[in-house]
């Protein structure tokens, strides 16, 4: 399983805007999955928690540039809050096939 932090490299500091924010998760993500052995061709699950929906469609057109060949079945959920007020986490499960 594969997190994204929401924020900047210095700790504590997350970015303003969502695209932004989603966009540091995606490239989060990009360098977690090859320490694993894993692209994202390999994910086959993710789940994308937001805490306020109408940003969906700004958080699933910077998700899905991730996947040019397939896309993975995913699920988006609206939650309460997320940790340090982050407005975005995405969730993503891979396996090597």
């Amino acid at each position: 399983m594969v997190g994204g932090y929401t924020g900047d490299p210095h700790p504590g500091n997350l970015l303003e805007s969502t695209d932004g924010r989603t966009t540091l998760v995606r490239e989060n993500q990009r360098e977690a999955l090859p320490a694993s052995g894993l692209t994202f061709s390999d994910v086959v699950q993710t789940r994308i928690y937001l805490t306020n929906m109408s940003d969906f469609t700004t958080v699933n057109r910077v998700y899905s540039s991730c996947f040019h060949d397939s896309f993975t079945v995913y699920s988006a959920v609206q939650v309460a809050g997320l940790p340090k007020g982050a407005l975005v986490e995405i969730e993503m499960v891979a396996e090597n096939r």
